[in-house]
């Protein structure tokens, strides 16, 4: 049975710009994440995305309206053991290889016992294994991305927001990496929330919304994804 995870109402977020005027990026938007939903996030650049993402993440907070987690819990224990993100700039850790950047949630979380063959099997599972001593300066921006959303999957969260994770790769090495993401939450009641400007990824999801200028337009879901 299905656990709403994240409920936001009438969200609203303004930014000042340079000239001490207020610029509104996102607007009275409402929308609600479930166990084991498979959303994707789609619009032009500068329509809100990333904002929205990272308001449903908690790494920023509404001007208007209200954001909770029922099925997650308290605001400060929601990373890194029950939300994973995927940044669309680069945010592996510089001094850490590509197995320590995957292994580091779960070692915050005390799990330590694991980390590493987690972080093992889930580099392999993406073709990224013999990438796993490279330090972040070795990797190209395709292969950096990879390993971030092999980082955000790591702990197992229940929720996982991607923010345009395959935008530095081509058609084929994109379709092959998704698919590894999809085939690694089979069966899992995690919940993937993706932004992006690929229709092949867009077209894996079982539910599309669509940003316009702030606002979101919650498409209807389809029955399963492609």
């Amino acid at each position: 049975m299905s656990e709403t995870l994240v409920v936001g109402k009438g969200l609203g977020r303004d930014f000042h710009d340079g000239n001490a005027g207020r610029i509104t990026v996102l607007l009275d938007v409402d929308c609600e994440i479930a166990t084991g939903a498979r959303i994707v996030l789609v619009g032009p650049s500068g329509s809100g995305k990333t904002t929205l993402l990272h308001i449903l993440g908690g790494l920023d907070r509404p001007t208007a309206g209200t954001i909770e987690w029922p099925g997650l819990g308290p605001f400060d224990e929601l990373r890194p053991r029950l939300i994973g993100f995927v940044f669309q700039s680069p945010s592996l850790f510089p001094a850490l290889t590509a197995a320590q950047n995957v292994a580091l949630p779960m070692i915050l979380a005390g799990e330590s016992d694991t980390a590493d063959g987690t972080a093992a099997s889930l580099l392999e599972s993406f073709g990224l294994g013999d990438l796993s001593d490279k330090l972040p300066e070795e990797l190209s921006g395709g292969q950096s991305q990879r390993i971030a959303m092999a980082r955000a999957l790591a702990i197992g969260p229940k929720l996982v927001l991607a923010d345009e994770p395959t935008g530095q790769l081509d058609s084929i090495t994109a379709q092959f990496f998704f698919d590894a993401v999809l085939d690694r939450l089979n069966g899992t009641d995690i919940a993937l929330v993706v932004a992006t400007h690929d229709e092949a990824v867009a077209a894996r999801m079982a539910t599309r919304w669509t940003m316009d200028h702030g606002r979101l337009i919650a498409g209807r879901p389809r029955n399963k994804a492609a």
